[in-house]
């Protein structure tokens, strides 16, 4: 057994041993009896849209039933607001960075530790019935039936396990919860079980069950005070992002009109109603009854310029609300009839039931849908247990957990070890308690967001929460944002740069740092993308064609000393390298984790080139002065990368080259214990470290501007010199091709 207390207190981890053995001797027979455990799992659920948690525009009354019956988290958080990299946290543990699933369209590693895996393997009954979205196939399950991607409401396709679709007629919450029940029939009651009942809804485009039009019709959902936000007194990163009600609605997709878009000034073409074109007949005249009187009341008034910019924006939050709370309430139906379910068959006392979502989500707030950034109504997210005779009805949690947590309380739970690599913490000890934080606990959790260059252009950026302040990094613009969340809980306003707040502002970047080191965060050995960044882009596309349309001999691989090659070092490069097919892979600015982030996404191509020159990390340890142990683990895997996808292929690395004028010049002194770990790689087989610097410098460590005139970057006599050295490396190495 393992707790967060395991790391902090002897004493703690025995009594809660105890605990445990003892409550499950209340269990009637012969011995404890493992709980069954029954997970249901929304997408994109805000906590402002359940009732337990305060809403004030819809109702939920099972979810409300099932808080009343257990304990609600108010202080729930995620590690990675964004679908599938939430879903990978809670099934291993594990923070984004360590689990390998980053960002949507990242494929999940089935083979790594998973919390059903564990349970499977000690004896329990698995099953996975709903949303995925982690591109491999699920483990760990006995049975499991997913939908592809992201799937639809209507009609949707399963796969199956043995590899097959099926399309089943009927509404996407309502099937998905049917062959929940249905498994909980037919499971062998022998054993005790675990169900992830795992729905689409309430994700885009929100399309609700008829039974449910109308419930919250137009105009009834009040408006939230930052519909309105104008992004002021925060970082400039936020006015990029493409997720506004006002500018981002588009006309099939969310707003639900059909044909071709009247008002391209006020919404966004370019994506389709799919779920009406899935839609049968009866399904489609249902939905026109419905949707057709009010979008042609709203258009007549639009097509006579009698609505404002104002106006229109408030009919879009409404059109939005009806819909997204409409599927909300299937989500509470589904959860009534498994709650139903329970009881009818004298399941409920050893059963565990959980409700939670992926993430929180914005219905207007900052004038925002989606999710993605670090505010409270994307970071929250729901969290109800309730446990019989192990959790008192009614209770509530003021502690910090996040989603990384589950797998752990799942685990202790059903009396099975938690694996030393486990990065939550069980709630075991919180459920103890009374919802009470136990001594020892986290003061602040971790979050980071990793996708970038996607849909919805929101920047990567991480950040920490405490119980009252929040801090969030932007890395791009090197911005630091702080937020006072009793004095300013909608965060309008940063006070990074308020000289009352500088105290707090210097602590919070220490927790910050040591956070990141808790939780095993190195930058460097995280891909990334520069996509944000039009000419980077370009680069990238036009790179990644060369490496698919021919195999090279040669590739250089690194940042703008290396991109050089097609600047002041050209004439260089065509004497020495040009005659053979040679790729320059080499990025302005780029950091390790950029050059990952390329290789990753296949941009060597075919190439199974017979050398491969590496020269990476000036960027890390100076931009950064990131600690040269972090740089050198990216340059590490960045290796490991090239001899992955061709074994055969001898790696020059090159120390980074020197820069500032002299020998005590901080970042040169950086380069220095760089350089001192790469010569660790070099293996004397396939990796081969060269140090060039003395070629740069002057007897007294100087580095000349003659060669260096920024004290960085080559001319042309320094590209001259790494040519005729590197030939010489190349030539040694027998990898240097012949000219003809």
């Amino acid at each position: 057994m393992r707790s967060f207390f395991t790391r902090h207190s002897l004493v703690a981890w025995l009594f809660l041993g105890l605990l445990v053995q003892t409550v499950w001797a209340q269990e009637p027979g012969a011995g404890p009896s493992p709980p069954n455990i029954v997970f249901v799992f929304s997408d994109d659920h805000a906590l402002q849209a359940i009732g337990a948690y305060g809403s004030t525009i819809n109702e939920t009354p099972n979810l409300d039933r099932l808080a009343s019956q257990g304990l609600v988290f108010d202080r729930s958080y995620c590690a990675n607001s964004i679908c599938g990299p939430s879903r990978a946290c809670i099934l291993t543990g594990l923070h984004s960075h360590l689990n390998g699933f980053r960002r949507n369209g990242d494929r999940f590693d089935g083979s790594q530790w998973v919390f059903p895996r564990a349970l499977q393997q000690s004896g329990y009954q698995t099953a996975l019935i709903g949303k995925w979205h982690l591109e491999s196939d699920p483990t760990g399950f006995d049975y499991w039936q997913v939908l592809p991607d992201q799937g639809h409401y209507y009609n949707p396709d399963f796969i199956m396990m043995d590899g097959s679709r099926q399309r089943v007629p009927g509404y996407c919450t309502d099937l998905i919860t049917d062959a929940s029940l249905k498994w909980l029939d037919q499971r062998d009651r022998s054993k005790p079980f675990l169900l992830m009942c795992q729905h689409k809804a309430p994700h885009r485009n929100w399309s609700p069950h008829p039974r449910h039009f109308g419930k919250y019709k137009l105009g009834s959902v009040p408006a939230p005070d930052s519909l309105r936000d104008d992004y002021s007194g925060r970082s400039r990163v936020l006015q990029e992002s493409e997720m506004t009600i006002r500018d981002h609605f588009y006309w099939g997709h969310d707003a639900k009109f059909h044909g071709p878009n009247e008002f391209p000034d006020h919404f966004r073409d370019g994506i389709p109603n799919g779920e009406y074109q899935r839609m049968s007949p009866e399904q489609k005249a249902a939905w026109d009854a419905y949707y057709q009187p009010e979008n042609e009341a709203f258009l007549t008034k639009l097509r006579a310029g009698e609505l404002s910019d104002d106006e229109i924006l408030a009919w879009k939050h409404q059109r939005y609300m009806h819909d997204y709370l409409g599927t909300v309430q299937a989500v509470d139906d589904s959860l009534g009839r498994v709650l139903e379910y329970l009881e009818a068959n004298d399941l409920t006392k050893n059963t565990i039931v959980v409700y939670s979502s992926d993430q929180g989500f914005y219905l207007g707030e900052h004038g925002w849908y989606d999710k993605r950034w670090m505010f409270e109504e994307s970071l929250r997210m729901p969290l109800i247990v309730k446990w019989p005779d192990r959790i008192a009805p009614g209770s509530r949690s003021d502690a910090l957990v996040q989603n990384i947590d589950y797998a752990p309380t799942f685990l202790e739970a059903a009396g099975v070890p938690i694996p030393e690599q486990v990065q939550g913490a069980s709630l075991l000890p919180v459920f103890a308690q009374g919802g009470q934080a136990p001594a020892h606990w986290r003061d602040a959790i971790y979050y980071a967001y990793y996708e970038n260059d996607s849909v919805h252009e929101v920047a990567i950026h991480d950040g920490v929460r405490t119980d009252r302040y929040k801090l969030m990094f932007f890395p791009r613009t090197n911005e630091w944002n702080l937020f006072d969340l009793v004095t300013d809980p909608q965060e309008m306003k940063s006070v990074h740069d308020d000289p009352q707040y500088q105290p707090i502002l210097r602590g919070m970047q220490q927790r910050y740092r040591d956070l990141r080191g808790f939780y095993q965060v190195n930058s460097a050995t995280i891909p990334v993308t520069r996509g944000d960044e039009d000419w980077w882009k370009q680069r990238d596309r036009e790179k990644t064609a060369l490496g698919k349309q021919q195999a090279h001999e040669l590739v250089f691989i690194g940042d703008s000393i290396t991109q050089g090659w097609e600047g002041a070092g050209k004439a260089m490069w065509d004497e020495h390298f040009a005659h053979a097919p040679s790729l320059n892979l080499g990025f302005s600015g780029d950091r390790t984790e950029h050059v990952l982030w390329r290789l990753r996404r296949g941009q060597m191509g075919i190439s199974k080139p017979r050398a491969a020159v590496i020269m990476i990390g000036t960027n890390n340890t100076g931009h950064r002065m990131q600690p040269p142990q972090e740089t050198a683990a990216g340059v590490r895997d960045i290796i490991a990368l090239v001899q992955q996808q061709s074994p055969a292929t001898k790696i020059v690395l090159l120390g980074v080259f020197p820069r500032g004028e002299t020998t005590f010049d901080s970042m040169r002194l950086n380069n220095v214990a760089l350089n001192q770990y790469l010569s660790r790689l070099d293996d004397g087989e396939q990796v081969f470290y060269r140090d060039l610097s003395p070629l740069f410098l002057k007897d007294d460590g100087s580095l000349p501007r003659e060669i260096m005139p920024d004290l960085l970057h080559l001319n042309e006599a320094g590209y001259q010199i790494w040519a005729e050295a590197l030939v010489g490396i190349l030539q040694e190495l027998d990898v240097y091709p012949a000219k003809p």
